[in-house]
Parts: C-alpha cells; sequence; structure tokens
C-alpha cells in the first residue's frame, strides 16, 4: 500500500511538473524553456533511423525566438508568410522554417510537442523521400543544415484555424537555415562521418564553436505583430527626408537674415 501510495505520489508531481496554466507558460527568455528546446531538438536528431552523417548540432537563436513570440501572439494556426524572401526577418538567415503546434494548456510540455512532431516519423520513407500523411514537421527538425533555433509559447483564449479549441498554448519553433527543400533531410551514414574538417563530433551530431556563436546581430527590435517590411527606396526616403527639411529651414533663415525686407508668398 505505502509503495502504491509513493509511486502515486511521484506520478502526481512529475505531472505537475509539466502543467501549465494561461499565467504559467514560459517566456522565451526562460532558462528551462530554452534548454527543453535544445535538448529535445537534439536528442531526435541524434536517433534519427537511419543513422545521419552530416546532422548539425542545434543551439538557441534569441531572434528566432523573437520571431516565433510575435507570431504566436496572433494566435492563428497557420504558418508566417513572411518567413521567405523577399522578406527577410532574421540578419542572418535569408529562409526561415517553421514548425507549429496548438493544444490544450494542460497538456502542453516542450517535450509532448516536438515529440509530435517527430512521430511523424511513421509516415515518412526515407528511401523514396514519400509521406504517406503529413511529414513536414519531423523533417525540419531532423533537417541536417538547420543549426539554429528558436521558440515560442504563447496563451490563446482562442486560436484562428483551430476553432474546437479554447484556452490554448500555441507553441512554435523557427528554424535557421530553413529546411524541407524536395530533396533528402539529412545524408545518410556513419555518425559525423561527413561533418566539416574543422567540426567535432558531439552526441552523434557536427558541432561547431564558431559556428554556433551568436554573430553578426544588429540592432535589429522585432515589435508586436505583424512586421512592415520596408523596401530600400522607402527606407532611403525616410532617411533623406528629415536632412531635406532641415535644409530649407536653414536655407529660409539665411535668406531672411540677408534679405530681413524680403517677403515670402504663401
Amino acid at each position: 500500500m505505502r509503495a502504491t501510495l509513493a509511486v502515486t505520489a511521484w506520478m502526481v508531481s512529475l505531472v505537475s511538473c509539466y502543467s501549465y496554466t494561461s499565467t504559467t507558460l514560459p517566456d522565451i527568455e526562460n532558462e528551462d524553456f530554452i534548454q527543453d528546446c535544445v535538448r529535445i531538438h537534439n536528442k531526435f536528431r541524434s536517433e534519427v533511423n537511419p543513422t545521419a552523417s552530416d546532422m548539425l548540432y542545434m543551439t538557441w537563436d534569441t531572434k528566432l525566438a523573437q520571431i516565433a513570440k510575435a507570431w504566436a501572439k496572433t494566435c492563428q494556426f497557420k504558418h508566417n508568410e513572411q518567413l521567405k524572401p523577399p522578406h527577410k526577418l532574421h540578419p542572418n538567415f535569408t529562409s526561415l522554417g517553421e514548425n507549429i503546434w496548438t493544444g490544450s494548456v494542460s497538456i502542453f510540455s516542450v517535450s509532448s510537442a516536438i515529440t509530435n512532431w517527430y512521430s511523424e516519423i511513421k509516415y515518412y520513407d526515407f528511401k523514396t523521400r514519400k509521406c504517406q500523411k503529413v511529414c513536414g514537421h519531423y523533417t525540419q527538425v531532423v533537417w541536417a543544415n538547420s543549426y539554429k533555433v528558436g521558440c515560442a509559447v504563447q496563451f490563446c483564449p482562442k486560436v484562428s484555424g483551430f476553432e474546437t479549441l479554447s484556452a490554448g498554448a500555441h507553441f512554435i519553433c523557427n528554424y535557421g537555415p530553413a529546411g524541407n527543400y524536395p530533396t533528402w533531410p539529412y545524408k545518410k551514414g556513419a555518425t559525423c562521418s561527413a561533418c566539416h574538417k574543422n567540426d567535432m563530433c558531439l552526441d552523434k551530431l557536427c558541432a561547431n564553436q564558431e559556428r554556433d556563436k551568436v554573430k553578426r546581430y544588429y540592432s535589429l527590435q522585432y515589435p508586436e505583430w505583424p512586421i512592415y517590411l520596408r523596401n530600400r527606396y522607402t527606407s532611403l526616403f525616410l532617411i533623406v527626408s528629415p536632412l531635406i527639411h532641415i535644409l530649407t529651414v536653414i536655407i529660409t533663415i539665411l535668406i531672411k537674415h540677408k534679405y530681413p525686407n524680403l517677403v515670402l508668398l504663401e
């Protein structure tokens, strides 16, 4: 009896560790959340079958997490259309990948969501690259060249495109560079046998400290969605326009100073 109660108490405590409410969903700066996202992605990437020879070790990317958070706040069960050219939301990657999971807050965990994506492996035939149902979430998780990930979870009272759900957890991960091109997600072979020459083999994955560093970040701030990107001509106009106004004022003051009796007609 005591053993049964002990096991029951342990199971309850375990479930409570992974259950959330609308006010306790982790933010993108939560260290446990970040570590879970990275660890679980790398776990599945190291366990692919057949084994991968060129699978890159995945690390966290703050900007990708910010982009995921901004889109998650819109509470839409659809992909962000601005992740690919001509839009450029990230300073390092021209095209970004994306996976979305939506479900009840009470059943959400990083592990369950990513496991759900990876479970699509049962529909995917690596040899023929054919998919029986949905496989895009799985192939993005194990896309060999995607080495950066940033995720966010948002509480949504309602999710557009997922009307049967209320009080949901809307979980999004963005990847750089994007995967899911019309080819194999990775090269089949002995683990780490096709890593770049400067890489080290870490947990059956190709890791490189220089590649994994966060670099070339500029002072880009991502506001609340939507993000409307300007083209180069609009940006040039907005930069030059204030200078033209200032120059006009200076010229007007100089003319009035030199010709005090001059009357300017409107």
